[in-house]
């Protein structure tokens, strides 16, 4: 490893009997690096974080945390990492700052090191005024970003946060890509996995994932610049109807629902715009709108699922 890659991930695979969740998953994460998984469920974002984390061994493969492998030495991991699950191991019936104080315990936090390690959590989180409510008495969003602060408290090298904002609030889902943020900045590594595609324009790089494989690795800006053909917006009123239209026409490339509109993939936009307007019409169906847009990494995320499954 070089001292500018802090995670390296080589041919990572983990079975569960016949079911493969992670499959020979390869990628390198930089120092201060912001790194997504992103994928829907059961796409092995789960999986891939627990056996960096040391958590779970893999079947084959292996991984190199601060050039340390997951594989021989995951208990020399551990200092060097947060591990932020799903569902963080909050104790309900201690307060803020009492889970704050275990799991200063927990990794050998030095007494004269807590007051500021304490007290600069606080100001990300904005958890101070409530440090003596039961961690059971949060909201939502206040429980993430207590663990999320019980995570940092030891000032790990690299962060590993799975699903960090699912079922928070707005409010809540911003302050914790603040305090990641704030941490990349400082030089901290942090892999978080999400399902939300939003999210995933955030990030540095990314990982897009599907069935335990990695479609594709780049910045979501890259992706979205590299995708094959053009793409359209279509507007009409009964999408579902419309899309099966679209799908049959050799100029669609691949069409899918957005909300109440249709993105379709087409060789040519131009070509495209002159011709499929008449096609719906023909077929009964008023164009609201129509044009070319850029596209997003959820239809950079279905194009490269739909190429997968062709091939």
């Amino acid at each position: 490893m070089t001292d500018d890659v802090m995670v390296r991930v080589e041919k990572l695979t983990r079975s569960f009997g016949s079911l493969t969740a992670v499959d020979a998953l390869s990628f390198d994460v930089r120092r201060g690096e912001l790194f997504g998984l992103v994928g829907p469920d059961g796409a092995g974002k789960t999986t891939t974080l627990r056996m960096l984390a040391g958590v779970l061994r893999p079947t084959s493969g292996d991984a190199l945390m601060a050039g340390i492998s997951v594989v021989r030495r995951p208990e020399s991991v551990k200092p060097h990492l947060a591990y932020m699950s799903q569902r963080f191991g909050l104790y309900t019936d201690l307060t803020v700052r009492e889970n704050l104080e275990f799991y200063a315990d927990l990794f050998d936090v030095p007494r004269a090191a807590r007051g500021p390690r304490l007290e600069r959590l606080y100001a990300f989180s904005n958890l101070g005024e409530f440090e003596d409510r039961l961690a059971g008495d949060l909201s939502g969003g206040m429980k993430q970003k207590l663990g999320l602060s019980c995570a940092l408290i030891h000032q790990p090298t690299i962060l590993l946060l799975d699903e960090p904002t699912f079922g928070v609030d707005p409010i809540s889902r911003r302050d914790l890509w603040l305090i990641v943020h704030e941490m990349v900045a400082e030089g901290v590594t942090v892999i978080v996995s999400t399902a939300y595609m939003d999210e995933a324009e955030r990030f540095d790089r990314l990982a897009l994932l599907h069935e335990g494989r990695a479609l594709a690795i780049d910045s979501p800006q890259s992706l979205q610049q590299d995708a094959d053909g053009d793409l359209l917006s279509v507007e009409v009123e009964h999408v579902r109807a419309a899309e099966r239209v679209l799908a049959r026409h050799p100029l669609v490339q691949r069409v899918a629902v957005f909300g109440d509109t249709l993105h379709a993939r087409v060789r040519s936009a131009d070509e495209a715009l002159a011709i499929l307007p008449g096609v719906l019409r023909s077929a009964g169906h008023e164009v609201r709108h129509i044009a070319r847009i850029e596209p997003s990494l959820e239809d950079v995320f279905i194009d490269r699922v739909a190429a997968a499954e062709a091939a």
